[in-house]
């Protein structure tokens, strides 16, 4: 006699998050913890120069050699996370920016700002630029790279709607001193959690990145990958190279990509991006809303309330970016951008008209709104080296940002009033504008394996 047969059920399978999303997160909040300078000059401006009398133009220097190497470490950044992993590189720039801020209390002369601000915690906040983003979503993630991308440069606009108002606040009573001491203390709160849940890769887990799927048995068994990557033997040199030294890594994409023509387009309108975000409003919105006679803890709550909208644009660009033509995108962002700063002299007063609150929700909805289509373009082109060709777009970013923010305050010594640098702005969004829209549809397919160096 036969066994009665018996029929098993197989268990259900527990569906749990993926350890991307857990990276994403502590991510968001380490660029969350590393803002709290982007919201400080702007309102830390007046203060230090009533209690040293130094001029807006020294001011304004701090704050651009702190934009120059924001910019310039970034790229060596990223060739750094890929040898020394992300985990250490993003720690070492909290603790840079934790020390950059609390060691300003102790400045009494103008060099020693040029210190603080400048060296200290331009390389922290270099080291956790945007490029940290790219490099989060091109190592976890396999789909949804534009919408990642948006959610954690959005980490950075977090940072300033959480400390900007308290910055102020503290910089009325009981002084600029504390809200550096804040600042500091912000970035050094987020290190234990990036020590402890900051994976370097999905290997480090023994998973795929999010999205991607496990290569199917057969002769090319092992041989599917998430995204365009370099091919032949320059492949396996670039790897070994990236290992043994970061900064040949980074200056030797540097030479490939700049061989390429799209390169050269997205430095020149991400310039410009820098230089009406970070370098025009960001480091003198504040002290032109003085000069018309609106109270600087009023001003700082407009630039919180950008920050808060940009949270939403470049979340909502991450997801057009994911399925829109990324070059368009860019066209259309920079031009409203443009249309922007030509009418922003028009509406600053000594009150918060409605008009005022129309260009801050649409300028907070434009802020970095650039990024995910920017990046999407640098994985698309360049492949593997997408993340290092992204850190150094991202320094030409930092570079119009310092040249515009020095520029302005020469500007405001000058004649007295920031006027012309907001028209001189609103010109060049629109030729970032045309550059955007002019780079070639069909650049990905000669371009995407890298130019042997």
């Amino acid at each position: 006699m036969n066994a009665p047969e018996t029929t098993v059920t197989p268990a259900p399978v527990r569906r749990r998050i993926h350890p991307a999303w857990t990276v994403a997160a502590v991510a968001f909040l380490a660029l969350v913890g590393a803002a709290g300078f982007r919201a400080a000059p702007g309102v830390l401006m007046v203060p230090l120069q009533n209690e040293f009398g130094w001029s807006t133009t020294v001011l304004s220097a701090a704050v651009s050699i702190n934009l120059v190497l924001f910019g310039l470490t970034a790229p060596f950044a990223a060739a750094l996370m890929e040898r020394f992993g992300i985990r250490a590189v993003t720690a070492v720039a909290l603790v840079l920016i934790g020390a950059g801020s609390a060691l300003t209390v102790l400045v009494t002369q103008s060099w020693q700002i040029l210190l603080t601000w400048g060296l200290l915690i331009g390389l922290g906040t270099g080291s956790m630029a945007l490029v940290f983003a790219a490099t989060i979503a091109n190592t976890w993630f396999a789909k949804s790279r534009g919408l990642v991308i948006g959610i954690l440069t959005a980490g950075s606009a977090a940072g300033q709607l959480v400390f900007l108002p308290f910055i102020a606040a503290l910089a009325q009573d009981p002084g600029w001193r504390q809200a550096s001491l804040l600042i500091g203390a912000g970035a050094l709160a987020v290190v234990p959690l990036v020590l402890m849940f900051l994976k370097n890769s999905p290997a480090d887990v023994g998973v795929l990145p999010y999205g991607a799927t496990p290569p199917a048995p057969g002769p090319n068994a092992g041989t599917e990958s998430s995204g365009p990557e370099p091919t032949g033997p320059a492949a396996g040199q670039e790897v070994q190279e990236s290992r043994r030294n970061a900064a040949v890594r980074a200056l030797e994409v540097l030479k490939r990509a700049s061989k390429v023509r799209t390169f050269w387009a997205l430095v020149a309108g991400f310039a410009i991006c820098g230089a009406t975000t970070n370098g025009l409003i960001g480091t003198h919105f504040i002290p032109s809303a003085h000069d018309h006679g609106m109270p600087e803890t009023t001003a700082a709550g407009l630039l919180a309330v950008v920050g808060l909208f940009d949270i939403i644009g470049t979340i909502a660009s991450g997801w057009l970016t994911d399925r829109f033509n990324p070059r368009i995108l860019l066209a259309v962002y920079y031009q409203f951008r443009g249309i922007g700063l030509l009418v922003l002299p028009l509406l600053l007063s000594a009150t918060v008209q409605p008009s005022m609150i129309v260009f801050v929700v649409i300028y907070g909805l434009d802020w970095v709104a650039t990024v995910p289509p920017t990046a999407a373009i640098c994985r698309q082109v360049f492949g593997a080296d997408g993340s290092v060709v992204f850190g150094w777009v991202f320094a030409a970013h930092q570079l119009g940002a310092a040249a515009a923010a020095l520029a302005a305050g020469a500007v405001r010594d000058a004649t007295g009033q920031y006027t012309y640098a907001w028209f001189a702005a609103a010109a060049m969004c629109t030729i970032a504008a045309v550059i955007s829209a002019t780079i070639r549809r069909d650049a990905r397919k000669p371009e995407s394996v890298p130019v042997p160096a």
